[in-house]
């Protein structure tokens, strides 16, 4: 068995000093021209070749075929369309390799009689009997898989599960050898600031090694309700995904998955999933193939400072209901659309990605004690999970009557004849309800968590939270696609 446990001390104390600057200059070497010439003594600097020479062997090359392959292009790894913002660059990369992420992208394939190269990536060895780690957009349209290993060798491997949410992957190699073999770093032994290095096969180019810090933890770019990302400044390109992340005791801190990239290359802003959330989510798929995890069933979104106002409260915390599913056990219960979500099993829920990521860890059918906060009270609601689905889907409507101005908030609407609530026909450019994202077709179903009908309904409860000393008024939005919640201002 070659498990890499050696803690490499000397690299890593002589890599904490870097940056301290050249040690050897006198007064001498800073003299006018009649002292003696410059003499620049320099400490030794320590590279990461330890590291690299332990760990190297558990990094291997992922290749995959296919023998059913899409009429049109997909893409490939790390391929994006460097447009917009930072965050609607990340967010389509994800959608561009995450079908969780992108439902109903297109997806026509057609079956070929010979497997054909898809993609390659990078993976690590977590056992000595052959499991291996790489992502999920690695493999996720694969058949057949090799696995290259440092010294050339090319071995089969086969698809053991994978999880579309945190982008995981494992294979298993079936040989008699005992591989070298990687651990998971501890969760309290990684520190912003740490050096950090990155082992993958970047464009296809094999077993190459890049170093940085890691430059920040906790990152949500849009890829999933899980997002727990770690950022690092290590060069990581096409092919490091599933490549690992080591700490400088050859611990496995976190396993690369996405770069953001205005130019398709490294800008040294790339992302991992941690060690912590991937050694969960790693021994699920060993054991049965697949991750269950606990669903309460319903959509939520941030209690913003604007919503914090208008609901009267005194801090932005939880998880706000903005629609519970038809069926769903948070519905059973009686969860529902402007309920906050405070506290699951006595823990506080600080916002929407905390309540996800809770409710994900509880097994399906568990009893959970979940409390709420709704119209200024709490309550306190006991119900049993179930498991969480593969597919979530809403609905909304829309109408044309005659249509009403409301011109404080700058709207025009009308009743909906189709069903419950108020459809807007146009948004003010510049309003108060363009400046919180309102678009004509959406239908105002609440206002401050009443139901509305009419454009007298809506007006009515502004005045009332106007009597209240409010600043802003709680909207329910629904629109075809999903429902929400936004706080319009009213003073």
């Amino acid at each position: 068995m070659q498990k890499v446990t050696k803690r490499l001390s000397q690299t890593a104390m002589a890599l904490a000093v870097i940056g301290a600057g050249f040690t050897g200059y006198t007064a001498s070497s800073i003299m006018p021209a009649y002292a003696d010439a410059v003499d620049v003594q320099t400490a030794a600097v320590p590279g990461f070749a330890d590291v690299v020479d332990a760990v190297s062997p558990a990094v291997v090359s992922v290749r995959v075929k296919s023998n059913i392959r899409p009429v049109a292009s997909q893409g490939g790894d790390f391929q994006f369309n460097p447009r917009g913002n930072f965050e609607d660059q990340l967010r389509r990369f994800f959608e561009d390799r995450n079908g969780n992420a992108r439902p109903n992208r297109d997806r026509r394939t057609e079956r070929s009689d010979e497997a054909r190269p898809i993609g390659q990536g990078s993976g690590f060895f977590i056992s000595e009997d052959g499991f291996l780690v790489t992502n999920n957009h690695v493999v996720e349209d694969g058949t057949e898989f090799t696995v290259l290993m440092d010294d050339g060798t090319e071995l089969d491997a086969t698809l053991i599960g994978k999880d579309q949410r945190t982008d995981l992957a494992v294979l298993k190699v079936d040989d008699d050898r005992e591989f070298t073999y990687v651990d998971f770093a501890d969760e309290n032994d990684v520190r912003i600031g740490d050096w950090v290095v990155a082992v993958g096969n970047p464009f296809g180019l094999g077993g190459t090694v890049t170093a940085g810090i890691l430059s920040a933890r906790g990152r949500d770019i849009g890829a999933g309700p899980y997002d727990d990302f770690l950022q690092i400044d290590a060069a990581v390109n096409r092919g490091n995904s599933g490549g690992p992340t080591f700490n400088l005791s050859g611990k496995v801190v976190g396993i690369n998955t996405a770069i953001y990239s205005p130019s398709g290359g490294n800008v040294g802003i790339a992302f991992a999933v941690p060690a912590t959330l991937a050694k969960e989510v790693i021994s699920d798929l060993m054991k049965g193939g697949s991750v269950e995890r606990g669903w309460l069933g319903v959509a939520i979104q941030p209690v913003t400072a604007d919503i914090a106002e208008s609901l009267g409260l005194d801090a932005q915390a939880g998880a706000l209901v903005s629609q519970p599913q038809k069926g769903a056990p948070a519905e059973a219960a009686g969860i529902r659309a402007g309920d906050i979500i405070t506290e699951v099993n006595g823990r506080e829920i600080k916002d929407p990605r905390t309540l996800s990521k809770m409710i994900a860890a509880i097994d399906p059918g568990s009893d959970v004690e979940i409390k709420i906060l709704r119209s200024g009270k709490e309550k306190t609601v006991n119900l049993k999970l179930g498991e969480l689905p593969v597919d979530v889907a809403d609905s909304g409507s829309n109408a044309e009557v005659q249509p009403t101005a409301m011109e404080d908030l700058g709207l025009t609407v009308m009743k909906n004849d189709q069903g419950d609530g108020i459809v807007v026909t146009s948004v003010e450019p510049g309003s108060s309800a363009s400046d919180v994202g309102i678009r004509a077709g959406d239908i105002i179903s609440e206002v401050n968590n009443e139901p509305v009908s009419s454009a007298h309904d809506i007006e009515s409860q502004l005045e009332t939270a106007k009597k209240d000393g409010r600043k802003a008024a709680l909207l329910r939005l629904e629109n075809e696609s999903r429902s929400r919640f936004v706080a319009v201002q009213i003073g």
